[in-house]
């Protein structure tokens, strides 16, 4: 049975949590403050779920996602997480975290920047337009009319490929905007975010992606 260890214990952890164990995955959960302050989520969650430190989640796990804003001096499990796939949910918003003018210039995407804090993982940007109390709500069964997208980027095929199936496995359709250079489009401000309190199907979303114009029009965060 699939681990998946989730760093970050907040709303989108917490309901990707309740999504993973719903579809049949082990759950290792964990955050900042230690697993003694997880009781009531893991009761929550039940048998399928328990709680670790950082560093246990990350070992324990087949793959990881990573629930948390990118912070240039977070200390994170690089060894336990070397060779495996992370699912970054952080959307940049610097009226929340700060200005990076590294990523204001456009020199490089902020997933770029979490691919460089874990740089022997395969980092795959997920989830980041899809509100978590929607996660269920949006949910479709394959080849319904009314399925909605989700777009994935990332360096590496096969972080690619295990995004899509478990976007598969969640009730959603997945667009494909690699690489994580391309992770930009799917960002606060630009076209296809504006729905996505709403959701959007392939083709919708394939649209809006293109309609983000050029990387040098991208949204600042603000």
């Amino acid at each position: 049975m699939t681990t998946i260890g989730i760093l970050g214990a907040g709303e989108v952890g917490s309901q990707l949590a309740r999504a993973a164990i719903a579809h049949g995955y082990q759950v290792v959960i964990a955050n900042s403050r230690g697993p003694e302050t997880l009781t009531g989520l893991v009761d929550e969650l039940g048998p399928s779920a328990r709680a670790a430190d950082l560093a246990g989640a990350a070992a324990a796990a087949d793959f990881a996602i990573v629930a948390f804003p990118y912070r240039p001096l977070d200390d994170l499990p690089v060894d336990e997480l070397a060779g495996k796939v992370v699912l970054d949910t952080n959307n940049y918003m610097a009226w929340r975290d700060g200005h990076y003018p590294i990523v204001d210039s456009g020199e490089k995407t902020v997933h770029e920047l979490r691919q460089e804090q874990l740089p022997t993982s395969k980092i795959a940007k997920a989830f980041t337009h899809v509100q978590a109390p929607s996660l269920f709500r949006l949910s479709r069964p394959a080849g319904a009319p009314d399925r909605q997208a989700l777009a994935v980027s990332s360096d590496y095929p096969e972080a690619v490929e295990l995004v899509t199936r478990l976007y598969d496995q969640f009730g959603f359709d997945t667009v494909d905007n690699s690489p994580l250079s391309e992770s930009w489009r799917s960002t606060p401000g630009t076209p296809m975010w504006h729905l996505h309190h709403v959701g959007q199907s392939r083709e919708e979303l394939v649209l809006n992606l293109e309609r983000a114009g050029s990387r040098s029009e991208r949204p600042r965060g603000d």
